[in-house]
């Protein structure tokens, strides 16, 4: 299984590629919220696009709203959901 940090940075580097974000994976906090104030700045469709690319990169799967809003608050929160399933590294980034 990978360690967290090689998630992260798998998970921010997804991030800047399929949300066009203007930052680079390197200045992506780990606990940076990504919603609401002070945070990165993404909307719902980036969340839309997020739970696609989540599940095709890492085979996680959001079902819901509410559960989208639990894991996706942060980076942190998202490899925290990952390593929950236990399918870390099951695919590979493209």
């Amino acid at each position: 299984m990978e360690d967290a940090n090689a998630i992260k940075q798998r998970i921010k580097a997804m991030m800047v590629e399929n949300l066009m974000l203007q930052v680079t994976a390197e200045e992506i906090g780990d606990d940076q919220p990504l919603f609401g104030p002070g945070s990165l700045g993404l909307d719902s469709v980036d969340a839309l696009q997020l739970v696609v690319a989540l599940d095709k990169h890492f085979g996680l799967k959001i079902p819901d709203p509410a559960a989208a809003k639990e894991v996706l608050q942060s980076v942190d929160t998202i490899v925290a959901a990952i390593q929950s399933k236990g399918n870390v590294g099951s695919k590979e980034l493209s």
